[in-house]
């Protein structure tokens, strides 16, 4: 088969194998990407309507133990300012948020030991207590299966936690020997196991990944079914060890998402704000790919620069909550319209 036969394959399976997910990506071209695109956006419509879903991101601690290759807030990284958000502070962001109609707040940081069990869960039902018409989402890295439960029990909804890279000998190369890819990919069947919406994914076009490793990534994502799948661009940043590695591409993000699309029609799909820092109307292609979701920035203004994940990222335009009318008009002007609600995946 060629390309464009095996997107046709994949839009009426939603399988190929290992050597047919290779032959797919590396066999891309300008006319095949085309046709992609235009059955992701049949694909999303048919399930999803013109809807895009909003979640308010509140990103509330840059402390991380963990020493991650590509990642500006790494342990290392001695030229941060680090900071921490308190409840109040929290809490005024989701206030801030439902205003402005926002049913969905994600909770995201490092891991940072001094957001224990006891204080996460006392966090979480204050939020739940205040918005129980909100979903609860969590992105705080890996944690004991307990803990996990833990977070479930106080009223925590859905967890997203990126898989990086399914190969274990591509994990190791992003990462220090502490860190393992099949301990991630476990705490992936906890939560899913406790009954979190979970969410996984990776980066495109990391260092070192070829398109072998892509492949192992589709493959894991349809055995693993997740509710979300998050994909963008790698991105270095000046104070990393991959400082002088080349980004990942729009062109390929884009790729992947309309595969992802493809491959599980109901997933839920954001437009990533690393697309949206690579290019200027990065969101409106990632939509226009296959996407259904964005997160615009809750988060204190003064801290969102702060939270350097990597070189560039977005915090202001329609990239933050109040810049919401600026997003809306984005979205209208590529015939989509804002969601308000708390935009549950259909895949349950």
């Amino acid at each position: 088969m060629d390309t464009r036969e095996l997107i046709g394959k994949l839009h009426q399976t939603h399988a190929l194998t290992f050597e047919e997910w290779i032959r797919v990506i590396e066999g891309r071209s300008p006319d095949a990407a085309d046709e992609l695109f235009r059955l992701a956006r049949e694909t999303c419509l048919a399930h999803y309507g013109r809807g895009v879903y909003i979640r308010g991101l509140i990103e509330f601690t840059n402390y991380c133990r963990n020493d991650c290759y590509y990642c500006g807030i790494r342990k290392s990284n001695g030229k941060i300012r680090r900071y921490r958000l308190t409840e109040d502070v929290i809490l005024a962001c989701c206030r801030q948020g439902y205003e402005l109609g926002f049913r969905t707040f994600v909770l995201q940081g490092g891991e940072d030991a001094y957001f224990t069990d006891a204080r996460l869960t006392d966090l979480i039902r204050r939020i739940r207590r205040e918005f129980p018409d909100c979903a609860i989402t969590l992105s705080v890295g890996e944690r004991e299966r307990a803990s996990y439960q833990a977070l479930f029990d106080a009223g925590a909804d859905r967890y997203l936690l990126r898989h990086e890279t399914y190969d274990e000998s591509h994990y190791a190369r992003l990462h220090p020997a502490c860190l393992h890819a099949a301990h991630r990919q476990a705490c992936l069947r906890d939560l899913k196991d406790i009954g979190f919406q979970v969410g996984a994914g990776f980066m495109v076009g990391s260092p070192y990944q070829t398109a072998e490793h892509l492949a192992r990534d589709m493959l894991y994502l349809k055995e693993l079914d997740p509710h979300m799948i998050g994909i963008g661009p790698f991105i270095p940043h000046r104070d990393t060890p991959f400082a002088g590695k080349p980004a990942g591409t729009l062109e390929l993000t884009l790729y992947m998402l309309g595969l992802l699309r493809l491959m599980l029609p109901k997933v839920l799909l954001p437009a990533t704000t690393a697309l949206g820092s690579i290019c200027s109307d990065g969101r409106e292609q990632g939509i226009l790919a296959g996407a259904n979701v964005i997160m615009p920035n809750l988060s204190p203004p003064d801290r969102r620069g702060d939270y350097a994940l990597y070189e560039g990222k977005l915090s202001s335009g329609a990239e933050s909550a109040e810049g919401l009318a600026d997003l809306r008009r984005r979205m209208e002007g590529i015939g989509r319209r804002i969601a308000v609600g708390r935009g549950d995946s259909l895949n349950q």
